[in-house]
């Protein structure tokens, strides 16, 4: 392969890459100590093993207590976890790497396992009807609490607290995890909103929490250093269905991201197959490119081709690698030098020590052994 698009350097007003690789957020559950807190041990060497990334987005962080769904994952929200994020953030630095936290609250999706036996928080009482992965192992989903508004004014004051708490940290900056079936999507889509008041019925209504948020982070840190990840064909997973008004939801909530200056907005192609359902959007970095005027970002499923060939057909302008990245610390120097890729092991996605996270080979040390 000749010249690629993918180690092509980005630079704009907002950004300043050296390669349009990115390395996705992914959840790893390797926070086990009882501050739910990265360590220099493990998050800081595992992210420092992959700095030759054009951009790092760390894995989900919650905001708060309230924001936790699944064991193990880190914080962003107390004193400690701060500390621990600076151990990540100066080993990327020290790298030359840029990194991103990713800002994360789960909405339904949690348990109350996690919360002294209190409900999670959700737009309404609707039980996604999943399972949620508790200390205990999984366990059925239940049905929420809906949120009162001084849970939602709360919520937004988490989220700037903790986007204050990611620039102590040291981040270059922060990514609105609004995807995946997770509390901003829960508001977008009328399948888990059926509130009556402002942030319930209309579209602009189910947007307004994410641009409350939005508006409260800029304060603390420039919109130019703000992402937001969305997933608009997200059908089936965490009791998350698709209607009329999904795509236009969208297509909105996008539009009106051209009235900031954001670092980027990250998109994922769809999950599954949505071919046959309706109102679904098959091929989503080429619709939203003409409706998005800033920097796009897309993922879902790409290797070194396609992810070359989206770039050079113009759909986005960065494209970020998930499970590529698990085994492939030195993904960049693969596609670099055309060589083979390192398979991952899935039955070590989420356990809590090295194996499985520190431990895969770059293609030199492979061919050394």
């Amino acid at each position: 392969m000749n010249k690629q698009a993918l180690l092509e350097p980005y630079h704009n007003n907002n950004l300043n890459l050296k390669n349009r690789v990115v390395m996705a957020p992914m959840t790893r559950s390797r926070a086990t100590n009882k501050e739910k807190k990265p360590t220099e041990e493990l998050q800081a060497q595992y992210y420092a093993q992959r700095a030759s990334a054009g951009l790092i987005i760390t894995e989900g962080s919650q905001v708060s207590e309230r924001a936790v769904g699944y064991i193990n994952t880190p914080g962003i929200y107390s004193k400690s976890q701060v500390e621990g994020w600076k151990k990540v953030t100066e080993a990327v630095h020290n790298k030359d790497g840029k990194i991103f936290i990713q800002l994360w609250h789960v909405g339904r999706m949690s348990h109350p396992d996690f919360h002294n036996g209190e409900l999670p928080l959700a737009p309404s009482a609707i039980n996604p009807n999943a399972k949620s992965y508790t200390p205990e192992g999984f366990k059925e989903t239940v049905t929420p609490k809906e949120m009162s508004l001084d849970d939602i004014n709360t919520t937004v004051q988490d989220f700037k607290n903790a986007a204050k708490n990611a620039v102590e940290a040291g981040f270059d900056g922060v990514e609105i995890h609004s995807s995946n079936g997770y509390l901003f999507h829960q508001f977008f889509n009328a399948c888990s909103n059926e509130r009556k008041d402002k942030y319930g019925g209309s579209i602009e209504n189910r947007a307004r929490i994410f641009f409350e948020v939005l508006d409260e982070i800029k304060k603390v840190i420039p919109e130019q250093k703000i992402g937001a990840r969305f997933n608009p064909s997200l059908h089936g997973l965490f009791g998350m269905e698709m209607d009329k008004e999904t795509i236009p939801t969208f297509e909105y909530v996008i539009k009106k991201l051209n009235n900031y200056d954001l670092a980027y907005v990250h998109l994922s192609e769809p999950f599954t197959d949505v071919s046959k359902i309706p109102y679904a959007v098959q091929n989503i970095a080429e619709h939203f490119r003409p409706l998005y005027h800033g920097t796009l970002m897309i993922n879902g499923g790409f290797d070194q081709e396609s992810g070359n060939n989206i770039i050079s057909n113009r759909n986005a302008d960065l494209v970020a690698f998930g499970k590529l990245y698990i085994s492939n610390p030195d993904l960049v120097e693969r596609f670099e030098s055309n060589s083979e890729l390192a398979k991952w092991d899935e039955e070590t996605f989420y356990t809590p020590d090295k194996e499985g996270y520190l431990d895969y080979p770059t293609f030199k040390e492979k061919t050394k052994a």
